[in-house]
């Protein structure tokens, strides 16, 4: 039996950061991976196929030209599913390519099979050759991510009823989807589709969505959305599912009413792959998710030498989150010293348009009692924004009338998820209003909206140096 400082069951963002984070602190390290090829559901059906069908649907529609020349234009006018998969694969095949290079780079031993608890500190891993060899870590890292969730009464066919994984594989575009879930997966494809032209509907029982986004935020993306004729039944079950005679599908709600569309997308909810690791085995339970519970600081669970980082431990499951949780705990279960990470961290949502949030909604600023102003600005009060035929975009700060600190910063429109780390920054090293007002950006660029923004409150805040 091989003997290992650090066993990591999973090759995913989590699983990567914190294999190579050990191995680069000099101990042994070995990576499990039960997929075909390395990198997790990240790099094969979640973070990285879909921002790449993302771009490529834009770029293929003419999306992003469409203020100038119309609803009308596009770049190629008949696309097909095997175009959006062309630079799915070439994309993939670089991702998977420079991981395997990384791992050799730092010693990083990985094995492609099956792995489950024999003992809290010993892994049965069944290859996919049949073979069934054990290893014994000093520290285990489960990384295992997560996968969609799939209730029985949904009648899954690969074709027309898909999960968010099965949708990369579709053999046509679809003219009409009901997607049923309005989450973060099953608004980002929503809108992806929109974009391609596909009629969609959005199904969820909740009558908001998104709700730990900024309230104004979303009222300004869901006009979006219904102004290009996509339909929000919200506040309304998915009863049933059926698939018709003639080749559509049927939901009827909650209420009697009926939805028909050629292709159904199921988006409610992932669960913590756990189920094959015989969790009972070292100790473990998870929760009716699958999902394990961890101290937050130390990524540990309730048997000390074994870790849990990623998807599996439930909110904020973002791949830039889940790297840092996989690196801080690789580092802990090696005996080196972890820091805690900045406070604030980044929110992106790559839908159609793209939101990105960092710091306190204006919500949470109301509920601790904190005296407060806003700054807007809209990117088509930029040259930048007239330049790119830009009709909609929106960038919100939150300011304390108080400190006159940055409390957070909402972000609406193209390149938002890019936009965000200036307001990241300012926030984590406590920065004020004044930055924004006395600092000079760029011209013409998107980010001159953060000083659009910041005269904003100004504005209203005061000067303090008239008042000195």
């Amino acid at each position: 039996m091989q003997e290992f400082d650090l066993v990591v069951v999973g090759s995913g963002p989590a699983g990567r950061r914190g294999a190579i984070q050990a191995a680069k602190l000099g101990r042994k390290v070995l990576v499990i991976e039960q997929g075909k090829r390395v990198g997790g559901v990240s790099v094969h059906t979640g973070t990285i196929p879909s921002k790449t069908l993302r771009e490529t649907a834009l770029n293929l529609s003419g999306w992003r030209e469409r203020g100038f020349y119309g609803r009308s234009y596009r770049v190629k006018q008949e696309i097909s599913a095997d175009d959006l998969r062309r630079r799915l694969l070439i994309t993939l095949d670089h991702e998977v390519d420079v991981l395997e290079h990384q791992f050799a780079r730092n010693r990083v031993q990985h094995i492609r099979g099956k792995a489950k608890f024999v003992t809290p500190d010993t892994m049965e891993i069944v290859k996919d050759d049949g073979e069934t060899v054990h290893v014994k870590g000093a520290g285990i890292m489960l990384a295992v991510g997560t996968k969609p969730y799939r209730p029985e009464s949904i009648p899954f066919d690969g074709v027309s009823v898909l999960d968010s994984d099965e949708l990369l594989d579709i053999q046509s575009l679809p003219r009409s989807m009901a997607v049923i879930g309005a989450g973060v997966i099953g608004i980002e494809y929503a809108t992806i589709f929109s974009a391609l032209d596909t009629q969609v509907t959005v199904i969820d029982p909740k009558a908001t969505i998104l709700d730990f986004i900024d309230k104004e935020i979303i009222e300004e993306f869901t006009h979006d959305l219904r102004d290009r004729n996509m339909k929000l039944i919200l506040g309304q079950k998915a009863d049933k599912v059926e698939k018709l005679e003639n080749g559509k599908c049927e939901i009827t709600l909650d209420n009697g009413r009926h939805v028909t569309c050629d292709m159904v997308l199921y988006a409610a909810g992932r669960v913590g792959a756990t189920d094959s690791l015989n969790l009972a085995a070292a100790g473990l339970t998870a929760d009716s998710r699958g999902r394990l519970s961890v101290n937050p600081e130390t990524f540990q669970t309730e048997v000390p030498h074994i870790f849990a980082a990623g998807d599996v431990v439930g909110f904020p499951a973002l791949a830039s989150t889940s790297m840092e949780q996989g690196r801080i705990a690789a580092r802990v279960a090696v005996g080196a010293i972890a820091k805690e990470p900045p406070k604030y961290f980044p929110y992106g949502i790559y839908a159609v348009p793209e939101i990105s949030t960092c710091g306190l909604t204006e919500e949470e600023v109301k509920e601790r009692g904190i005296p407060y102003e806003c700054g807007m600005a809209r990117f088509r009060e930029t040259s930048r924004g007239h330049i790119m035929g830009l009709n909609s975009g929106l960038l919100k700060m939150i300011f304390s009338l108080k400190t006159r600190r940055l409390l957070g910063v909402h972000i609406v429109g193209e390149g938002a998820t890019e936009l965000v780390h200036i307001g990241q920054a300012v926030l984590n090293l406590k920065g004020t209003v004044e930055y924004f007002v006395e600092n000079t950006f760029n011209y013409p660029t998107l980010a001159e909206a953060y000083k659009i923004a910041g005269l904003d409150a100004w504005n209203r805040m005061g000067d303090l140096s008239q008042t000195a």
